[in-house]
């Protein structure tokens, strides 16, 4: 993976592909090597908890949370509420938008 697109990126909110949570998001909070990352939702996935995933089964998305890239990158941890925040600030504003139409770099996305 040595395209700098398809690498996540601490912070960045990801769709899952394979597994039981496949179509969820979640946010990576930690990167293990060139092939895992750790990811957390704050909600069935705790930071305390995250779930270790290969980087070919999940989607980075366009959509870095300043807060949580923040609280991780100076603290070392992050809260579950941050991180539910983050995910539910996505859905609401990426994700509705490509629903409702709108342009996502320079692509019509139909539904």
């Amino acid at each position: 993976m040595n395209d700098a697109d398809s690498y996540p990126q601490i912070g960045q909110v990801v769709q899952i592909l394979q597994g039981r949570e496949a179509g969820q998001y979640a946010i990576v909070i930690n990167i293990v090597d060139d092939r895992f990352a750790l990811l957390a939702d704050g909600e069935k996935r705790k930071y305390d908890r995250p779930k270790k995933k290969n980087l070919n089964h999940v989607v980075p998305m366009n959509f870095i949370s300043p807060e949580v890239k923040d609280s991780l990158l100076e603290t070392g941890r992050v809260t579950n509420g941050k991180l539910r925040f983050a995910i539910s600030k996505f859905v609401n504003e990426v994700v509705t938008d490509l629903k409702k139409g709108d342009q996502l770099d320079g692509e019509r996305r139909c539904n």
